[in-house]
């Protein structure tokens, strides 16, 4: 071959690749970077006997400058580490797989804290497990991938990482996705309107029967392939619930200061896995922009013309404001904050919106209101993502309704329905879990079918009520949805409920006490609390029939247009439908989308009883008038004061 290969490093490794290419290529040693890189080089290998992370950000900056790719091997913990390849002026470089690495590791503080030091100082020559037959395994491994590299085959390096346990010579490979907030490779594209600008486009569903534009069969060829990997992944880990009266799966979403489980609940453990990780995608989309740069920093009096005003979403009462150590602070329209772009149905324009409003995690502890991931969905088109947002923002909001204004909502008989899985579903949560099933229609003035669900124990012991809702244009695909969420609740919380029933009773008294999202379900599990549920509960209600409470829309055969008359349901009420695109390039790659929809005026779910949004939100007082549950609109001191018990 006619190609010269530069092996920068000292040690056995560096050695035992340069005397095996040497009678294959030409081969420039070097030590170390302080000379630069020759850059007739057409390829690089970075090799040391031990962790040298200082060399590698040497690396990627001098190599990709130089136009140079390049590869590298070393030996950290007892473990040999070869990959990535790293091809210039491409994402995916050796600092994102360290950081896949790191964030997937269980002891990712100390081992980013050992890595600062490391690079300080200079790093350490060699490492105590890097016995020879190991490196010798090692060179093998990266002198077949040099020449795969060299020849021009697609390399198995690519996107990847080896690890080699050097006690055992076990080897193993893990796929990565790039960071697209790496400072070294990811380039994101500004904030701007024109992207922020949405014009629907076709996407037809996969059957006349569902809801969806792509099937879990086709995502399944690269959701756990892509995303699910225990030692590099996006997420790390994986949780089959054998107790849980239907197929419950969870994922972890590893962060560095703490994890996020999601959960997904279906009648298959294979699509519950599916469904975890797309909730992983999700969560992980909403919690802070990562897809792009923002761009604009400004007072809401300098934006007015063109921006949200946070009010039209729910504030907080100035009592809560002014309660000691409250975490928020009023909106002031003359301070500056962080805007990101969205797009307006009503304007049928870009819109801007408080960044702290479009990402749940950007205002914890700061700013004027805390933001849930209420609205967040994920879709395999944009429109399908929206499609869910909105039904997740009607879902909610039709739930704080009802509990806020106390409605006394129709009782529903599953069994009207005609659905067999729905009865199924119902049955078994009776005969496993020994838990009924009591159905409400929560439908508000949208017109867009809502389903209340109480599961209530008939057992002596244990949780005592369990709430949940769902909402969809077809109502029994609203009341099982609802089911599912009841499903994952209903016996694995026994243990918890009884351990911590003192916490709880003090939570029924001091509602202070309720600060996370169980809180709000576990207070609920207390027999003294279900008196608090009597406007639903009360006895000799009549069961109606699904048919006579619902009108049941056309289905189309594109989710679009389904989409469209949800948007005009909206736009009828003169309540707008605000669209923020919160997909990030992990998602880009596979043609998924992630959303965050907001609806001013709709109730935002909240959790932490002093954290209640209701200020500025009208409809809360007006609606049960409408809907003929009250006589004139409610007086804010008649809502509910009472912690809600959403899950």
């Amino acid at each position: 071959m006619n190609i010269e290969v530069a092996i920068i490093g000292e040690g056995g490794l560096a050695d035992l690749v340069g005397g095996e290419l040497s009678a294959l290529c030409r081969i420039v040693r070097l030590s170390d970077f302080k000379g630069g890189v020759p850059e007739s080089a057409d390829f690089a290998l970075v090799l040391h006997d031990a962790w040298q992370p200082s060399v590698h950000r040497e690396a990627e900056e001098l190599l990709r400058a130089a136009g140079i790719p390049w590869l590298r091997g070393f030996v950290a913990f007892g473990e040999g580490v070869i990959g990535p390849l790293v091809r210039p002026g491409m994402s995916g470089c050796t600092q994102c797989a360290d950081t896949r690495r790191l964030l997937a590791g269980r002891d990712r503080k100390e081992t980013w804290m050992l890595e600062q030091r490391l690079a300080e100082a200079g790093g350490i020559s060699h490492d105590a497990w890097a016995s020879r037959t190991g490196l010798i395994q090692m060179a093998q491994l990266l002198v077949k991938e040099s020449l795969e590299i060299l020849r021009g085959s697609r390399p198995r390096s690519e996107e990847r990482m080896f690890f080699m346990d050097m006690k055992t010579l076990q080897c193993t490979s893990h796929f990565f996705l790039p960071d697209p907030q790496c400072p070294v490779c990811s380039r994101l594209p500004d904030d701007t309107p024109a992207r922020a600008r949405i014009s629907l486009q076709p996407s037809p569903k996969i059957s006349g029967k569902s809801y969806r534009c792509r099937s879990l069969d086709d995502l399944a060829d690269f959701l756990v392939e892509q995303y699910l990997d225990y030692k590099t992944g996006f997420l790390n880990g994986k949780m089959v619930d054998l107790v849980s009266p239907f197929a419950d799966v969870s994922v972890n979403l590893p962060m560095f200061d703490q994890d996020e489980v999601t959960a997904g609940r279906t009648h298959s453990y294979t699509e519950s896995e599916l469904t975890a990780i797309m909730e992983g995608l999700e969560r992980y989309c909403g919690m802070a922009p990562r897809g792009k740069r923002m761009m604009v920093r400004d007072s809401y009096s300098n934006l007015a013309d063109h921006a949200l005003h946070p009010e039209s979403v729910g504030l907080y009462a100035k009592e809560q404001y002014e309660q000691p150590d409250f975490p928020f602070r009023p909106f002031h329209p003359d301070e500056p904050i962080d805007w990101v772009w969205g797009y307006s149905f009503e304007r049928e324009s870009p819109i801007l919106v408080p960044q702290q409003l479009a990402y749940y995690s950007s205002s914890c502890g700061q700013g004027f209101v805390y933001e849930t991931s209420n609205g967040c969905a994920l879709g395999g088109s944009l429109e399908e993502a929206i499609f869910y947002g909105i039904m997740e923002v009607v879902e909610r909001d039709a739930f704080l309704m009802t509990w806020y204004a106390q409605l006394s909502l129709p009782r529903l008989d599953p069994y009207s329905a005609g659905d067999q899985e729905l009865e199924l579903m119902v049955n078994r949560l009776q005969a496993v879990a020994g838990f009924e099933v009591l159905l409400y229609n929560a439908t508000m003035e949208n017109g867009i079918p809502s389903v209340w669900a109480m599961a209530k124990n008939l057992k002596s012991n244990g949780v005592n009520l369990i709430c949940a809702a769902g909402a969809h244009p077809d109502p029994v695909r609203a009341a099982k949805s609802a089911v599912h969420e009841l499903s994952g609740m209903t016996l694995t919380l026994d243990g918890k409920f009884e351990a911590n029933r003192e916490r709880y009773m003090q939570m029924f008294h001091d509602p202070s006490l309720v600060h996370g999202m169980e809180d709000h379900s576990m207070l609920y599990s207390l027999p003294e609390a279900e008196e608090r549920l009597q406007f639903l509960l009360e006895e000799n209600r009549p069961l109606r029939a699904f048919h006579e409470q619902f009108n049941r829309s056309p289905a189309h055969p594109d989710l679009t247009d389904d989409l469209k008359d949800v948007l005009q349901a909206f736009l009828r009420l003169n309540l707008d439908v605000i669209v923020v695109d919160q997909t990030t390039p992990e998602l880009q790659r596979n043609e998924l989308y992630c959303v965050k929809v907001l609806i001013p005026g709709m109730l935002p779910m909240t959790f932490g009883h002093h954290l209640a949004r209701v200020t500025g939100l009208e409809r809360v007082l007006e609606v049960p008038a409408k809907l003929g549950y009250a006589k004139q609109p409610l007086r804010p001191e008649q809502l509910n004061p009472h912690p809600h018990p959403f899950p």
